[in-house]
């Protein structure tokens, strides 16, 4: 306190006898000089001011950011501070005015202390602003007026703050109630004096706000009815799933009694989102087709098509993502398959009951672990089943560059990849025998992106159509099943947009009920989506890759000495493009159309090169499953 005293104490009493002297009153100098220290400050309040509508214009990208970065904290810290930098942001600007104002409430109060040797008359309006306030006199009127304005101000604030009128309800009126309680207490501890500059300071607030919003208006920058139309469906979907969570509580309970009422588990299966069933069901077929060996299927999502499904062998559960940390650290079965990633790095954790536990991954595409998976996704897991030879370099180097002991590699094929070309030649089949209408011999070309920040959606979508419609294809815009779930709002703006323009030659596909017309088309574009695998794979069609921002999930990819087949695969099923050349798009299709043949042999040879077992892709990991099965139960009997 001696430091604030010596250099900020003295030169406010200076600046405080200065107004005493200009106004001839104690009162009226600390009015003058709250006037004065709100003018002295007002860059300050422009510098927030700025740094608020920046923050505000943000949002959608914050939310981006947390919407394609879910659960990953360290990425949507790291996104955001790169935002941040970019925008040139600053934390510290928005509470500057307020900092500013500690040393000069803790000058005041040494110069407040002192006013009777200084001052010769400290008396305003009756009261003795150099005493406390005590209850039962008129000296209790510094509190009251100091609460009282800073609810005034409050209510100002909630409809003119650019900050505060994007809070909700509860964070609005919150604030207030902790800004008049606040206000209230720190001028009943103080002299009356402060609490007539906190009084002052809080009614002069006001036309600080009026002339931030008259120098930068928000309205200006900030586009409230977008925000309006983007926050009502997030809204809601919060509501509905605050609503869905309470119902599925119960049943949530009720399933996980049951599981770990069962003595023995053999193999359990878990799957964390509807849709996913598709990566196992192959799988789960043969085992139950070929052995005794029950399955548990733990499924995340109340929707999973599996509890749909009545074979008697598979036991279905759901258990939601908040429960499922304590249920997985519980586990007691002698194997779980799964292709979430990341074991033991968030949320599911190895089981703290069973040691012994043989943790198998399954990748729900044919692309790159060491690219599309995070650092150190699979070092908790026992067994990989592998797709192709760039899965075991990829698994056998990481194990390499980090010592890490030998995982078990199991040959499998992709399952999906099987049921793909079976509903492929069925497709292609049925419209070679009912033959094509004249529309529909005309070439399709589908727009099927990726979710990822930067994604078609997101970047060129507009220019990609202005260079294709029009020119005798029928084109199919098929987003991202989590792009239309994660925005909604993204996803109506678009539709709304292209709404006169839908018809002949253009559709947007929201119902992914349906894969025909993946299927059906005769050339796919995308970004980083592996879709673009199971197309070509399955069709023999070429793939165009627009060159977005390339969806990186590990950093430290390089690390790993193997070729991404995300990258080096672009240029042999396809070409890849530059965003910045899109006026060259209409070649480029109709190049690759025309080398239809050509690219069906070129293909045929890559599938058979780096996918192993076609057409017989779930038989070596059953195999496998069953095996381990049978010598657990002989361990287990003996």
């Amino acid at each position: 306190m001696g430091l604030i005293n010596e250099w900020i104490g003295t030169p406010l009493g200076a600046l405080m006898h200065w107004c005493y002297g200009l106004t001839g009153g104690y009162g009226s100098a600390i009015i003058f000089f709250t006037v004065l220290s709100k003018i002295v400050l007002f860059p300050l309040s422009l510098i927030a001011q700025k740094n608020s509508i920046k923050m505000v214009r943000m949002q959608p990208l914050l939310a981006d950011i947390k919407a394609y970065n879910s659960g990953d904290s360290p990425r949507i810290a790291q996104e955001t501070k790169a935002l941040y930098q970019q925008e040139r942001y600053s934390t510290f600007a928005g509470i500057l005015p307020l900092l500013i104002q500690i040393p000069i409430i803790l000058g005041l109060i040494h110069v407040i202390n002192q006013p009777a040797t200084q001052y010769a008359n400290t008396i305003f309006f009756g009261i003795d602003l150099s005493h406390l306030p005590a209850l039962g006199s008129m000296k209790i009127l510094w509190p009251a007026l100091s609460g009282v304005s800073a609810f005034i101000l409050s209510l100002v604030q909630n409809k003119y703050n650019v900050l505060q009128v994007e809070q909700g309800f509860i964070g609005r009126w919150g604030m207030a109630i902790f800004l008049v309680a606040f206000s209230a207490y720190f001028a009943a501890v103080v002299p009356g004096a402060l609490g007539l500059y906190w009084t002052a300071s809080n009614l002069l607030g006001i036309p600080v706000l009026a002339f931030c919003n008259l120098i930068f208006s928000p309205k200006k920058y900030i586009d409230y009815e977008d925000s309006a139309r983007r926050a009502k469906p997030e809204r809601a979907a919060v509501r509905a799933t605050r609503e869905e969570h309470r119902t599925l509580h119960a049943r949530e309970k009720a399933d996980a009694a049951r599981f770990f009422a069962e003595p023995v588990k053999q193999l359990v299966f878990y799957s964390e989102a509807n849709g996913y069933w598709r990566y196992f069901d192959r799988l789960i077929a043969y085992v139950t087709e070929h052995s005794d060996v029950v399955v548990h299927y733990v499924a995340s999502d109340p929707k999973d098509r599996i509890f749909e499904n009545g074979n008697p062998q598979i036991r279905p559960y759901y258990i939601g993502p908040k429960a499922l940390t304590s249920f997985m650290m519980k586990m007691d079965a002698d194997i779980v398959l799964m292709t979430m990633p990341d074991l033991e790095t968030f949320h599911i954790k190895r089981s703290l009951i069973r040691k012994d536990i043989e943790y198998i991954y399954t990748d729900h595409g044919m692309t790159s672990y060491h690219l599309m998976l995070r650092e150190h996704a699979l070092d908790h897991f026992d067994t990989v089943f592998v797709y192709g030879p760039n899965h075991i370099e990829e698994v056998r180097e990481t194990e390499r560059v980090y010592g890490l002991p030998e995982k078990t590699l199991v040959k499998t094929g992709f399952g999906l990849l099987d049921a793909l070309l079976e509903q492929t030649a069925a497709i292609q089949e049925k419209r070679a025998r009912e033959g094509a209408t004249a529309a529909e011999s005309r070439k399709r070309v589908l727009i099927a992106p990726s979710w990822q920040m930067h994604n078609i959606m997101d970047s060129c979508l507009d220019e990609i159509l202005g260079q294709l419609l029009g020119r005798g294809y029928d084109v199919t815009v098929r987003p991202h099943p989590e792009f239309v779930k994660r925005f909604p709002a993204k996803m109506e703006r678009i539709l709304t947009k292209y709404a006169e323009r839908i018809g002949e030659d253009l559709r947007f596909e929201t119902d992914f009920s349906s894969s025909e017309s993946v299927y059906t088309s005769d050339l796919i574009i995308t970004d980083w989506s592996s879709i673009a695998q199971d197309f070509s794979y399955a069709t023999k069609h070429p793939s165009l890759f627009i060159n977005t921002p390339m969806k990186v999930i590990n950093a430290q990819w390089r690390r790993i000495p193997c070729a991404p087949l995300d990258i080096s695969l672009r240029d042999q099923i396809g070409v890849s493009v530059d965003p910045g050349k899109l006026s060259d798009l209409p070649g480029v299709v109709e190049d690759l159309l025309a080398r239809a043949d050509e690219y069906r042999e070129r293909i045929t040879q890559i599938l058979d090169y780096y996918i192993f077992d076609i057409g017989h892709g779930a038989e070596s990991g059953g195999e496998y499953l069953i095996a381990r099965c049978r010598e657990n139960a002989e361990a287990r009997s003996a």
